[in-house]
Order: structure tokens, then sequence, then C-alpha cells
């Protein structure tokens, strides 16, 4: 099984996860270290959300991407 979970590694080397888990068992584990800070990517996507949305709920972007829905 696979399972991806998100954490925070200290410049100390020590892990902390972001939720509790539970295996049934001991696991092996492989650490991807990412470049960006998970605040500053946070905060963008939150900033970015209300400004954007104001161009996405225009009438124009609905038609333009309507042939892009499913029809029901």
């Amino acid at each position: 099984m696979l399972k991806s979970v998100e954490a925070i590694i200290e410049k100390n080397g020590e892990i902390r996860l972001q939720k509790p888990i539970r295996l049934r068992t001991r696991c092996r584990a492989i650490i991807t270290i990412l470049d960006e800070k998970p605040e500053v990517i946070a905060e963008t996507a939150l900033l970015s959300e209300v400004v954007l949305s104001e161009d996405w709920n225009r009438l124009e972007e609905e038609e333009a991407w309507s042939h892009l829905q499913k029809v029901q």
C-alpha cells in the first residue's frame, strides 16, 4: 500500500506529521523534500482566489468554457 502524508521537517531533521496516522505494522517510508514553504503556497492561493473568482464567474468565461462541461 502506498500512502502520502504531509509533514514538516525541521532544520535538525525532526519530522512532524501534519495529521496523526495509524499503521497496522511498522513500515518503511520515502521522504521527498519540497523547496517551497507550505505557508507561502496556502497564503498565495487564498489571496488570489478572490481576485480570480471575479474573472472566472463572468458570463463571458462561462460561455467560453461551456463546451467542456458535461451535459446532464
